[in-house]
Parts: structure tokens; sequence; C-alpha cells
């Protein structure tokens, strides 16, 4: 690709260059195994050693920061140098977003509309009456079911599998090995001790700007729709079941997994493992931490929780202080109860 000047790097982010102004770049790197000459960050000042010892020629740093000591380094100072080069990634080094165009071999059914410049890989298909949006990029081995819309500029890679009537928004990105829209988990006990299913005839509605990790599932609603709110991120191999609500920008971290008509709040962070039963209400702004297990409510927005059953973080802390001490505790009582019949042996 084309060097990019720092000139033009510090424009686009309004940032203050500090060093030599007529460097470029072509390529990138982490800051402590750099490329000479290429474009690094530091976004944590616990590395900023490195700042003075990497190869790199730019280094993108915050606004505050101060130097220790002289870098051979250009740096343009920004308001956050993470998402400063997130944004460098993605608008110069994002090479699979230019792909569109449809491969040999793929379907797309006729009364199916597209936008201009979609993409459709390989032996993938598209069932009738769908709407893709302008720039989506669907890759190989995917499946879109009847009468799904799709947004503008979603990426949805191999081997996806999206049921019909499937609402996704624009600027989402689908991972690898996801199902969507699969029927709920729904079965009625009879009096013979069968189960009778229960017709899933719902949907799933997903926002803005969401993505969603490999092998997550996300099942469609018994009535009404399955949503998931604008900005979510979900990890890899997540479970979400059916009538579930996801607020906006909540995050998901992988192996989690929400039962049914669970109603999630806005900005919520969610650890590794996390268990919820079903028909339950979670506030905005809560975080679980990793294997927690939810059986009720979580009433009071911004709270930390963690455990199983979940209790608020800081006592968690002090009850495994308490934990810790048991086999001294254990050791004492014992001793206590041999002192007392030692006594009572003695007649006092």
């Amino acid at each position: 690709m084309k060097s990019i000047s720092v000139r033009e790097i510090a424009k686009f982010f309004n940032g203050e260059i500090v060093g030599d102004d007529s460097r470029s770049f072509a390529l990138v790197s982490k800051i402590d195994q750099a490329i000479p000459g290429s474009l690094s960050f530091l976004a944590n000042n616990k590395y900023e050693d490195h700042l003075y010892s990497s190869a790199a020629g730019i280094i993108l740093v915050s606004r505050t920061m101060e130097l220790k000591k002289e870098t051979d380094a250009t740096l343009v100072k920004v308001d956050d140098p993470y998402s400063a080069f997130c944004e460098i990634l993605n608008k110069y080094f994002n090479t699979y977003s230019e792909k569109k165009g449809i491969e040999d071999k793929a379907y797309i059914d006729k009364s199916t509309i597209c936008g201009k410049d979609v993409y459709l890989g390989s032996f993938s298909y598209v069932s009738a009456n769908c709407k893709i949006g302008e720039r989506v990029k669907i890759y190989p081995n995917s499946f879109i079911g009847e009468g799904t819309v799709i947004g503008a500029d979603t990426v949805i890679y191999s081997g996806v599998k999206i049921y019909h009537d499937i609402k996704i928004g624009s600027q989402c990105i689908i991972h690898s090995g996801c199902v969507i829209g699969s029927d709920g988990f729904g079965h009625a006990p009879q009096r013979d001790g069968s189960y009778l299913k229960i017709p899933q005839l719902g949907n799933v509605v997903i926002g803005d700007h969401v993505e969603i990790g490999a092998n997550t599932t996300i099942d469609r609603a018994t009535l009404g729709s399955t949503v998931i709110g604008n900005g979510v991120k979900l990890d890899n191999l997540i479970q979400v079941a059916h009538n579930v609500e996801i607020g906006e920008n909540t995050v998901i971290a992988a192996l989690a997994g929400v039962s049914g008509s669970v109603k999630l709040g806005k900005n919520c962070v969610i650890g590794g493992q996390v268990g919820f039963v079903g028909h339950i209400a979670i506030a905005d702004g809560t975080q679980i931490g990793a294997q927690s297990g939810i059986s009720k409510n979580v009433d009071e927005p911004g709270k930390q929780w963690i455990g199983s059953p979940i209790m608020p973080l800081q006592d968690a802390f002090r009850t495994q202080v308490v934990y810790r001490k048991l086999p001294a505790l254990k050791a004492k009582v014992e001793e206590l109860e041999k002192q007392i019949n030692e006594l009572q042996r003695n007649g006092q």
C-alpha cells in the first residue's frame, strides 16, 4: 500500500506532532515488536519504557503524555491513542472490506433486493424476499433465510446460518459458525411424560454496530422478538435464548448463557461463563464477574457482582478472606471441643 504521512494522521485526529513531521508509514506494528519506520501506539503508561526503545517511526500517544527522556520516534498526540490506532487499521489496512460482486456458484433469489456493491461468496445462498443493504458482505457457505433484512455495511463471515424473517442492522459483524433465528427451547410437558413442541413464531431483531462472535447462537422468539440492541458486543460461544432483550452497548464474554425472556439493561459488562436463569431483569450498567450464576433480578444500576449465587463484589472479597481462614478456625474449634470434653470428664 502507499505510504501515509504523519501530517495526514495528525490532521485526521486533530493531533499534535512532536518530532519530524516529514515522516510517513506503510506498516503498523506493536510498540514492543515494532518494524522500523512503522506506526505504533502507546495507550497504557505501564509500557512507557517501550516508547524510548521502539523502532517504530511514528507513535500515537495521549495528549497528556509528558516525555521522561528523548525518543527517536515522531509522536502524534491524540485524545485516545488506542481508538485512533483502530480507526487507522480500519481505514487503511482492512483490505477485506474492499470485496464486492457475486462469485460463481453463489445463489441469490430473483425476488431479493440488493443494494450496490454487495459481495456474495461462492456456495452462499440468499433466499426469497430478502433485502440486502449496500456494501453488505456475505462470505462463502453462508445461508440467509427467506424475508431476512440486512442493513448496509454489515459483514457476514463464512458458514453463518441466518433463518427466516431476521432483521439485522447496519455495520454489524457476524463471525463464522453463528446461528441466528433457530427455534427457542420451548416444549410443553405432557401427562405421559413426553414434551409437546411449542411453535416458535417470532424472530430476532439485531440493531446497528453489533458484533457477534464465532459459534454464538441467538434463538428466535416464541412470539414477538429476541432483541439485540445497538452497539452490543457478543463474544464467541454464547447462547442467547428466546425472547431475550439485550440493551445497547452491553458486552458479554465467551461461554455465557442467557435463558429465555431475560432482560439485560444497557451498558452491562458480563464475564465469561456467566449463567442467567429465565425471566429476570438486570439493571443498566451492571457488571458481573466470570462464572457467576444469576438467579434473581438485579434492580440497582451500576453495581458489580460475582459468585453463584451472586453477591456484591466487595462482599465477595470479604467472604474470600473468611474462606482462607476456615482451616485455622476449624482447628481452633476442634481444640476447644477437646478442652470442653476434658473439663466435662473431670467433673468441672
